[in-house]
């Protein structure tokens, strides 16, 4: 569990996140994926230490902060840096996997359909 006052480079993508789900583009994507992610981001070196967990709904079309209360179709941990070159498409997730830069949790096929095309691109960041 994450200690208070944490912060992660990631939070901006994922306030974005909140915003482009409030759009029809984001209303969209709820529609067409419907899955509940779990991504638990650590801060530093190592997944597993200190992280922070967020739950990307897009069943109800939210982002927010804390576990998933239920189960996720799928739950990914990586490091912070990891998880921004994912989402922003500069690191292939396949790739990410097979170094062990992310691991996931749960149905592979919801977490393949998990790709940088479901993030809002990143204004400055």
């Amino acid at each position: 569990m994450a200690r208070p006052g944490i912060l992660l480079k990631s939070a901006a993508l994922l306030d974005q996140m909140k915003a482009h789900l409030a759009t029809d583009a984001g209303k969209d994507l709820t529609k067409k994926i419907g899955l509940v992610y779990q991504l638990n981001i650590a801060p530093k070196k190592k997944i597993g230490v200190d992280e922070v967990i967020y739950v990307v709904d897009l069943r109800e079309g939210k982002v927010t902060q804390g576990a998933f209360e239920g189960k996720p179709d799928a739950t990914f941990s990586f490091k912070d840096d990891d998880f921004l070159a994912i989402a922003s498409g500069k690191m292939n997730p396949q790739i990410a996997f097979i170094r062990g830069a992310m691991k996931i949790k749960g149905s592979l096929s919801a977490a393949q359909k998990f790709t940088p095309d479901i993030f809002p691109k990143p204004s400055k960041l």
